[in-house]
């Protein structure tokens, strides 16, 4: 069944936010070749809506579509506070019962707080502004975190933490294996993070950092143990993390990475099966038939021949 996401829009939003969140739902449908998601872009008025760097988006009314779907992504960025108002708050609280999910991006969580979505709730907003929305709203449990998820209501921090939201909801969705791909076509995670001093180190953290070094090492793959040592981190603890986060081990997402970069290769390239399994990490071409076939259910030679 296609999701059905929906974009309420406002004058002076962040493209990069936008990109951020739809991106990761239109790679998903490349990756999966399938329709998994669509969207569509709306605003209370209708036309175009422009954003704080200048681009033109077209919407459509709000409600003339009166729209119904599984997230609805409320996007205001900047001059959010001349777009609380009544009506705004109305509609907002009328498209709870809409939407399996409302997620305020950015400033939108202050959207949502004004119409009544996050009393009681945890959230978060664009760090900028969380010492004035923790005192406008007392009812709401404002965190420091990036994305926060609860009941129905997703709250993100800023441009950048939308595609993280994005992935999480994927990752819902579908499984978190299919996330890490997603998040593979954008390098979501290749710079290898390290928190700073203040910061943690979470368990997503320690996760995204691990595949962004599998998917560097993947010609060679490195062991766990010398992988845990690149990382800083005891090999345990990252089993511990990988079963609890993506309920895999190490080794199954390392090799998981490593095939769905020689499907890439098959699909997109000339390149013959024995060079894909060198640059794959196998030993021959008999070697990484035998796995590929275990993992999609067919063979290179017979998935090139029928893409």
């Amino acid at each position: 069944m296609t999701a059905k996401l929906a974009v309420l829009l406002f004058d002076q939003f962040s493209n990069h936010c936008l990109a951020n969140t739809i991106e990761p739902f239109r790679a998903a449908n490349t990756i999966a070749k399938a329709q998994l998601y669509e969207w569509q872009f709306l605003s209370f008025e209708g036309g175009t809506v422009t954003s704080s760097s200048g681009l033109p988006v077209e919407t459509q009314s709000w409600a003339a579509v009166r729209p119904v779907g599984t997230v609805l992504f409320v996007m205001p960025s900047y001059g959010f506070l001349a777009h609380t108002t009544p009506m705004v708050c109305r509609a907002l609280k009328a498209a709870r019962t809409r939407f399996d999910m409302v997620a305020g991006l950015d400033t939108g969580a202050w959207l949502l707080a004004a119409a009544g979505l996050l009393g009681g709730q945890k959230a978060t907003i664009h760090w900028d502004e969380t010492t004035r929305f923790a005192e406008a709203f007392p009812d709401v449990a404002v965190l420091d975190d990036r994305i926060v998820i609860g009941d129905g209501i997703a709250t993100c921090g800023g441009a950048t933490t939308a595609m993280e939201l994005a992935l999480k909801l994927i990752e819902r969705a579908h499984t978190p294996m299919f996330a890490i791909e997603v998040a593979a076509l954008f390098m979501h995670g290749d710079t290898l993070p390290r928190p700073l001093p203040h910061e943690r180190q979470t368990s997503d953290r320690t996760v995204r950092a691990a595949t962004a070094l599998m998917r560097r090492s993947i010609e060679i793959p490195l062991s766990i143990p010398a992988l845990a040592s690149e990382l800083k981190v005891d090999q345990r603890h990252l089993e511990e993390v990988f079963l609890r986060e993506l309920r895999l081990s190490p080794r199954a997402v390392y090799k998981a990475v490593r095939l769905r970069e020689a499907r890439r290769l098959v699909e997109l390239t000339t390149l013959k099966v024995a060079e894909i399994a060198t640059r794959c990490g196998y030993q021959d071409a008999s070697a990484l038939t035998r796995a590929y076939r275990s993992e999609f259910g067919v063979t290179p030679r017979d998935h090139r021949r029928g893409h």
